[in-house]
């Protein structure tokens, strides 16, 4: 019964594209997860993902190639790739893993901004520079991406025609963060990284 199941239209020009369209969603995702895991130094989680990543590709491999006279096959496995790496982004947004260097340049006295981050304990430092219009103000702060957001709207408030860019931080080594609000979401994501470098 099963073996004349998946010989059968439907299993073949409907169920299996499906299946392999699904798998690869997930093949793809924990793959790009997994390029963040190993950027951030996370010798557990990484090799871990790539396991399950792997495993999910040679098995829709094996069907494809048990399918070759099926065109719905490459289709599901093209598509899948495709809403694989839409996805994986989403999560990684969502996930909000690692450290950002942020750097504003402002022509304006940056002194209000300097404290309102002090208050909101993020870490600053303040260096004077010189741009093409004359004397400027550069300041680097190190902040969790979860915390983008919240530093951009001080940005906006204090300095809305400042320069600043944002940049991947691969390992930080001290430095001053807020505290977390939400202690067992912290402590899970300590539980993920026992052997993460840098404290």
């Amino acid at each position: 019964m099963t073996e004349s199941w998946m010989n059968s239209f439907w299993f073949a020009w409907i169920v299996l594209p499906l299946l392999i369209f699904i798998a690869r969603i997930a093949d793809v995702t924990i793959g790009t997860i997994r390029l963040i895991f190993v950027a951030r130094g996370m010798k557990i989680l990484a090799p871990l993902a790539g396991f399950f990543e792997v495993l999910i590709w040679l098995v829709v491999i094996g069907q494809i190639m048990r399918h070759l006279a099926n065109p719905l096959c490459y289709i599901a496995y093209a598509a899948g790739f495709a809403a694989g790496n839409y996805i994986g982004m989403m999560l990684v947004d969502r996930l909000s893993i690692g450290k950002v260097l942020i750097r504003i340049i402002t022509q304006k006295d940056a002194g209000p901004l300097v404290d309102s981050l002090k208050e909101q304990q993020f870490g600053v430092t303040v260096l004077d520079g010189r741009g093409a219009q004359g004397k400027v103000q550069v300041l680097f702060t190190v902040v969790k991406r979860a915390h983008i957001e919240q530093v951009q709207r001080l940005i906006h408030q204090f300095h809305p025609e400042a320069f600043y860019s944002i940049e991947e931080v691969g390992q930080v080594a001290k430095g001053v963060f807020p505290v977390e609000k939400n202690r067992w979401k912290a402590e899970r994501l300590r539980a993920l990284m026992p052997f993460r470098k840098g404290k």
